[in-house]
């Protein structure tokens, strides 16, 4: 603090750093445990692993697996057919410009309904191309995982660990999007 007078990076510098130097940092970190193995400090005769969840920006509705997209159609599907049913009722029941207004109305609603049938559809194609049956729409490399709360889960990442059982060093350490510690 003294030597830097108490100037204090925000967020984003330390982001940026990091970015900017990704390879460096991976680098110097692998020179410091072969330092450490070399030394005698790192015997690694046993490692424990374990892995920290971080939320993504992707939210868990533009998160798609073949499930969540066949529930969304099937809902979809039936709002559709509440449409046309309410369409014939007015037609049967109604008269006039409030008549008018109401089918003008659900036939904006039914237009909106198709076009985002269409948009599930197309992504259900999309999503057979998927390795692991998922699609995120703002973070294309967050995966949904289950976490340790009952029913629940997050669209993110898992940052995984392994540190020597002796010493505490952290050995090596990697963000995935599996959501189980390997």
């Amino acid at each position: 603090m003294w030597l830097t007078g108490k100037l204090v990076p925000d967020h984003k510098t330390i982001a940026d750093f990091r970015r900017d130097n990704a390879a460096a940092i991976r680098t110097t970190c692998a020179q410091f445990v072969e330092l450490c193995r070399r030394i005698g400090v790192l015997k690694g005769d046993c490692v424990a692993i374990d892995g920290s969840k971080f939320k993504a920006v992707n939210n868990r509705d533009r998160n798609f697996t073949k499930g969540k997209i066949a529930s969304r159609l099937t809902h979809l599907e039936a709002d559709v057919a509440r449409c046309i049913n309410e369409m014939v009722r007015i037609d049967r029941q109604e008269e006039g410009e409030a008549r008018a207004e109401k089918v003008a109305h659900l036939a904006r609603r039914y237009g909106r309904i198709r076009r985002e049938i269409e948009r599930l559809k197309a992504m259900d194609k999309a999503l057979a191309d998927a390795p692991d049956g998922q699609i995120s729409l703002t973070d294309p490399d967050a995966r949904a995982m289950a976490t340790s709360a009952r029913n629940s889960g997050l669209v993110g990442y898992n940052a995984q660990c392994a540190v020597d059982a002796e010493t505490h060093i952290i050995v090596t350490h990697d963000v995935t999007n599996h959501g189980f510690d390997r």
